[in-house]
C-alpha cells in the first residue's frame, strides 16, 4: 500500500495476533445499512464499534477509513447477488441465512462453494471501492493513474476519469485480508490451511477484477466523426468477474497442509495452482438434505427442470427422491407494439404452465 495512512494502516493490522471466531463475517455489512459518513454525528458511538461483524484489524481500518464502509457494503450485497446467480441451478444455491453469519454453518467446511463465495466477496470489494474513487465519493482515492498503454494509437488521447482498480485492490487486500493475517495458528494445522485457503481464494477474487479490467474509448468530432478518441481505464461489468470465477470453481484445486505450514496439492500429478486460481482444503457435502451441523438447507421444495440432464434436473437436483408437479399461471407481457413516438405498448398473456419442486 502507499501513502502514510495505508502505512499506518498496515501496522495496525500487524498488532493483531488473536484469533477471531468465524461466526460474523464482514459480509454483514451487506445486510446492515450503513449511514454515509455526512450522518455521522461528532460525539456519538463511534460508527466502528456498532458495525458487526468486523475482526480487530477490519475495526481500525474503519476508523482509518470511515467513508469507505459504506461501499465495502455495496460490495460484499453485488457479491452475494453474484453467487445466487452463478448457482441458481445447484443443490447449494448461495443463500443467506441471517444478518450475522450471512452464510451460515456452511462457511466453516472449506469446500469449493466456500472458495467461491471468498473470491467472488474480495472481488466486490475491488469493484465497489474502485468505482467510488472514479466517482469521487472517497477522499483518499481519485481517477485511476494507470500508465497509457503502449499499444494504444498515437492520436488517441488518454485520460478521462478511469476506474481505479489499483487502489481499488490495495484497500480491499488490506481490509478482506485483516481478519485472515491477524490470526495465530500452529504450523501444520487444519486451522493454518483454512487460514491460507482464504487468502488464495481472496487474491484470486481481486485478481479477476484487475484481469478484466480493460480500455474503454469514446469518440469526439463534428457529426460523430471520430476524429478524435480519448480513452480511460474501466471495470468489466461484474457479471463477467462472476462467470471467470465460476470456472475457477470448477477447476479448484484439492490442498492440504504440509509440516511446513504450506498448502501443497493433493493430487501431485496436476500443476501448482497460481494466485488466479481457487483452491479448497475439505470435500463438499452433498447438500441434498437439511444438515443444521454442516449448514446444509437441502433441496427439498426447490424448483427444477424435469427435462434437463443437468445440475438443475429434478434426478440430480432432489437427489434422486422424486419430485411433485404443479400448475403454475405465469402472467406475462405479449404482443408488444411500438407506437410513435415514443412508447411500447403490450398486452398481458396469461399461460397454465407445469412446475416441479423435489420431495
Amino acid at each position: 500500500m502507499t501513502g502514510p495512512r495505508l502505512a499506518l494502516a498496515a501496522a495496525l493490522l500487524c498488532s493483531c495476533t488473536s484469533p477471531v471466531a468465524d461466526a460474523n463475517s464482514w459480509w454483514s455489512l451487506a445486510m446492515n445499512p450503513i449511514q454515509r459518513p455526512e450522518m455521522y454525528i461528532i460525539g456519538a458511538q463511534p460508527v466502528c464499534s456498532q458495525l458487526p461483524g468486523l475482526s480487530p484489524g477490519q475495526r481500525k481500518l474503519c476508523q482509518l477509513y470511515q467513508e469507505h464502509m459504506v461501499f465495502i457494503g455495496e460490495g460484499a450485497r453485488s457479491a452475494i447477488k453474484e453467487c445466487q446467480y452463478q448457482f441458481r441451478q445447484r443443490r447449494w444455491n448461495c443463500s443467506t441465512v441471517d444478518n450475522t453469519s450471512v452464510f451460515g454453518r456452511v462457511m466453516k467446511i472449506g469446500s469449493r462453494e466456500t472458495a467461491f463465495t471468498y473470491a467472488v466477496s474480495a472481488a466486490g470489494v475491488v469493484n465497489a471501492i474502485s468505482r467510488a474513487c472514479r466517482e469521487g465519493e472517497l477522499s483518499s482515492c481519485g481517477c485511476s493513474r494507470t500508465a497509457r498503454p503502449k499499444d494504444l494509437p498515437r492520436d488517441w488521447l488518454w485520460g478521462g476519469c478511469g476506474d481505479n482498480v489499483e487502489y481499488g485492490y490495495r484497500f480491499a487486500k488490506e481490509f478482506v485480508d485483516a481478519k485472515e493475517r491477524e490470526k495465530n495458528y500452529v504450523r501444520g494445522s487444519e486451522e493454518q490451511a483454512r487460514m491460507l485457503m482464504n487468502l488464495q481464494n481472496n487474491e484470486a477474487g481481486r485478481r479477476a477484477v484487475y484481469k478484466l479490467a480493460d480500455v474503454a474509448c469514446k469518440c469526439h468530432g463534428v457529426s460523430g466523426s471520430c476524429s478524435l478518441k480519448t480513452c480511460w481505464l474501466q471495470l468489466a461489468d461484474f457479471r463477467k468477474v462472476g462467470d471467470l470465477l465460476k470456472e475457477k470453481y470448477d477447476s479448484a484445486a484439492a490442498m492440504r497442509i504440509s509440516r511446513k505450514g504450506k498448502l501443497e496439492l493433493v493430487n501431485a500429478r496436476f500443476n501448482m495452482p497460481t494466485q488466479e486460481d481457487l483452491v479448497y482444503v475439505d470435500p463438499s457435502p452433498d447438500y441434498c438434505l437439511r444438515n443444521e451441523t454442516t449448514g446444509s438447507l437441502g433441496t427439498q421444495g426447490r424448483l427444477c427442470n424435469k427435462t434437463s440432464e443437468g445440475m438443475d434436473g429434478c434426478e440430480l437436483m432432489c437427489c434422486g427422491r422424486g419430485y411433485d408437479q404443479f400448475k403454475s399461471v405465469q402472467v406475462e407481457r405479449c404482443h408488444c407494439k411500438f407506437h410513435w413516438c415514443c412508447y411500447v405498448k403490450c398486452k398481458k398473456c396469461t399461460e397454465i404452465v407445469d412446475q416441479y419442486v423435489c420431495k
